[in-house]
């Protein structure tokens, strides 16, 4: 019988094996955060201040910007702590929360790529009617059911987290808390807690995908019986920002899921560097596509610099 440690805080892992180079390591992982910071942010301030931007393309482009910008300032001070200053302690309450987070967000991103894509199959499929359907109400009324599902969808199993004991070994894989790796260390019946995931996952992520996948295959049929060559080339390079997006979101999350799943002999190096990818490549990425595949984009970020400069 395990002696009840429920009270000790959980101990953080950063890369096992390669402490004395944590230092260098943190020096890219603050790079990309900061990038990460600072391509969403401006995102942000363009869309709020270029009012050629108050379209649903780009409020749904906002959310996304803003999901970004929460998952890195959710594990950014865990991993900054871990890698600068070895500070691994991380209490119960903190780590469920952090965990709540990430996950919820991870969640919310994905919805918000379904909602893009819904905006780019309305915009081509019913071209005439995309203002009277996709209102500013409506596009309000998408973005907070995207946050209800993301935000209500976590919370059974994480306040199951508090309820736990926790007699087993207290250190977490990672220099932040997942919902999968704190579960493990409980001494209770963790049934719900493996059953559930796997079920939001397959109504959430899964679900999502198969839409937005089904949804690009009726844009593309619509677009290929277009006449005019140049009008179909307009149209789909509209949604080629969008795809990149789920793309590099989707491709990692199915990386992650393999390595989780059949890397089992995969140095554990390995398995943490995918979930570093995970969480800061789309994040890193989607401000990069947008302000390169985007026109309107592009133009604001140029005037914004001209203002600058003229100051």
């Amino acid at each position: 019988m395990w002696p009840n440690r429920s009270a000790a805080p959980f101990l953080l892992t950063g890369f096992p094996g390669l402490e004395a180079a944590h230092h260098w390591i943190s020096i890219p992982f603050f790079a990309v955060y900061v990038s990460v910071l600072l391509g969403n942010g401006t995102l942000l301030y363009l869309i709020k201040d270029d009012h050629g931007l108050h379209e649903p393309m780009y409020y749904f482009l906002a959310m996304l910007a803003g999901t970004d910008l929460m998952v890195t300032l959710t594990t950014m001070p865990t991993v900054m702590g871990v890698l600068w200053v070895n500070h691994r302690d991380i209490s119960h309450g903190a780590c469920f929360l952090q965990a709540y987070f990430i996950h919820s967000l991870s969640i919310v991103e994905s919805g918000v790529l379904l909602a893009m894509a819904y905006d780019r199959f309305i915009a081509i499929r019913t071209a005439l009617r995309y203002n009277s359907i996709l209102t500013n109400s409506r596009v309000m009324k998408v973005g907070l059911g995207v946050l209800i599902r993301g935000f209500l969808s976590l919370v059974p199993p994480i306040l199951l987290l508090f309820w736990f004991p926790y007699c087993h070994s207290h250190v977490l894989s990672h220099a932040f808390c997942l919902h999968q790796d704190v579960m493990k260390l409980a001494c209770a019946d963790i049934t719900f807690n493996r059953v559930y995931p796997v079920i939001l996952v397959a109504l959430t992520f899964f679900l999502d995908a198969l839409i937005i996948f089904f949804s690009y295959i009726l844009i593309l049929k619509t677009v290929m019986v277009i006449a005019s060559g140049e009008a179909r080339a307009k149209a789909l390079n509209t949604c080629v920002s969008n795809i990149s997006c789920v793309l590099v979101f989707y491709v990692t999350v199915i990386g992650l899921t393999f390595i989780h799943r059949f890397g089992k002999h995969a140095p554990h190096v390995v398995h943490i560097t995918m979930s570093y990818v995970y969480f800061l490549f789309p994040p890193f990425m989607n401000p990069i596509i947008y302000s390169i595949k985007t026109k309107q984009i592009q133009r604001s970020i140029v005037c914004l610099f001209s203002v600058h400069k003229r100051a």
